[in-house]
């Protein structure tokens, strides 16, 4: 399912099949002090390879790890390239990816991307390449709180210290956005956190991971029925 373990031959056949090239789009940015800089990449990887299982007409292209993450300035570790680099990457990406693959779906779970990559999909669609985007939405806490560590407690356990868990600010996130989008994170939240992720378990991530790869399929079968090997 993975394109990087293949040889081109055998991309070539499965592209003439029709094959959909899903791009993980993730970010390299802080997750407060109890989960790795790779969780958004790590979500949107997931659900790639999940839809994959699903669907043998899937592969799955190498994630995009950086993005659009200035609000996450200040906080050790965080790398971003801006919402211009991140909307040219995914464009520059898309018209090359298309000389081989007729469709392309991009899964973006960062919300920071969500404009640069709305964007570059909509410059894809205007050279009229088929092209769809994928951004994984769930209730509750926004950034690295009790949904995301409890989705991180099934995708990379050994990678969260629950120990260092501690609540950050636990407003709406439509009451912190204001603030959020002037000043940044750090504005709000000393450790990073938005929301309490202190009670997360596996199961309850099992179930949203479940939910997500569900609306995935959904999208993607609306968009694309499935084509068969």
């Amino acid at each position: 399912m993975r394109l990087a373990d293949l040889a081109w031959p055998d991309i070539a056949e499965r592209a003439a099949g029709g094959a959909i090239l899903a791009v993980p789009v993730g970010a390299t940015e802080q997750h407060g002090p109890h989960l790795p800089l790779t969780t958004d990449t790590d979500i949107a990887v997931a659900l790639c390879e999940r839809l994959a299982v699903g669907r043998q007409d899937v592969l799955v292209a190498p994630p995009v790890a950086y993005g659009s993450s200035g609000e996450h300035a200040g906080f050790a570790g965080t790398v971003s390239i801006g919402q211009a680099a991140t909307e040219l990457l995914l464009v520059e990406l898309g018209r090359s990816a298309s000389e081989t693959f007729q469709r392309l779906l991009f899964v973006s779970a960062h919300g920071g991307n969500s404009g640069p990559v709305a964007r570059a999909v909509a410059r894809l669609r205007a050279e009229s390449r088929d092209a769809e985007v994928f951004q994984p939405r769930w209730q509750g806490d926004p950034h690295a709180g009790r949904p995301e560590t409890a989705l991180q407690l099934v995708l990379r356990p050994e990678s969260v210290r629950m120990e260092r868990a501690d609540a950050g600010d636990c407003r709406p996130l439509v009451e912190l956005l204001p603030l959020l989008c002037e000043s940044g994170v750090k504005a709000v939240s000393g450790n990073g956190v938005l929301g309490d992720p202190t009670s997360a378990t596996a199961r309850e991530g099992e179930l949203l991971l479940a939910e997500l790869t569900a609306a995935l399929e959904r999208q993607v079968a609306a968009w694309h029925p499935m084509v068969t090997r």
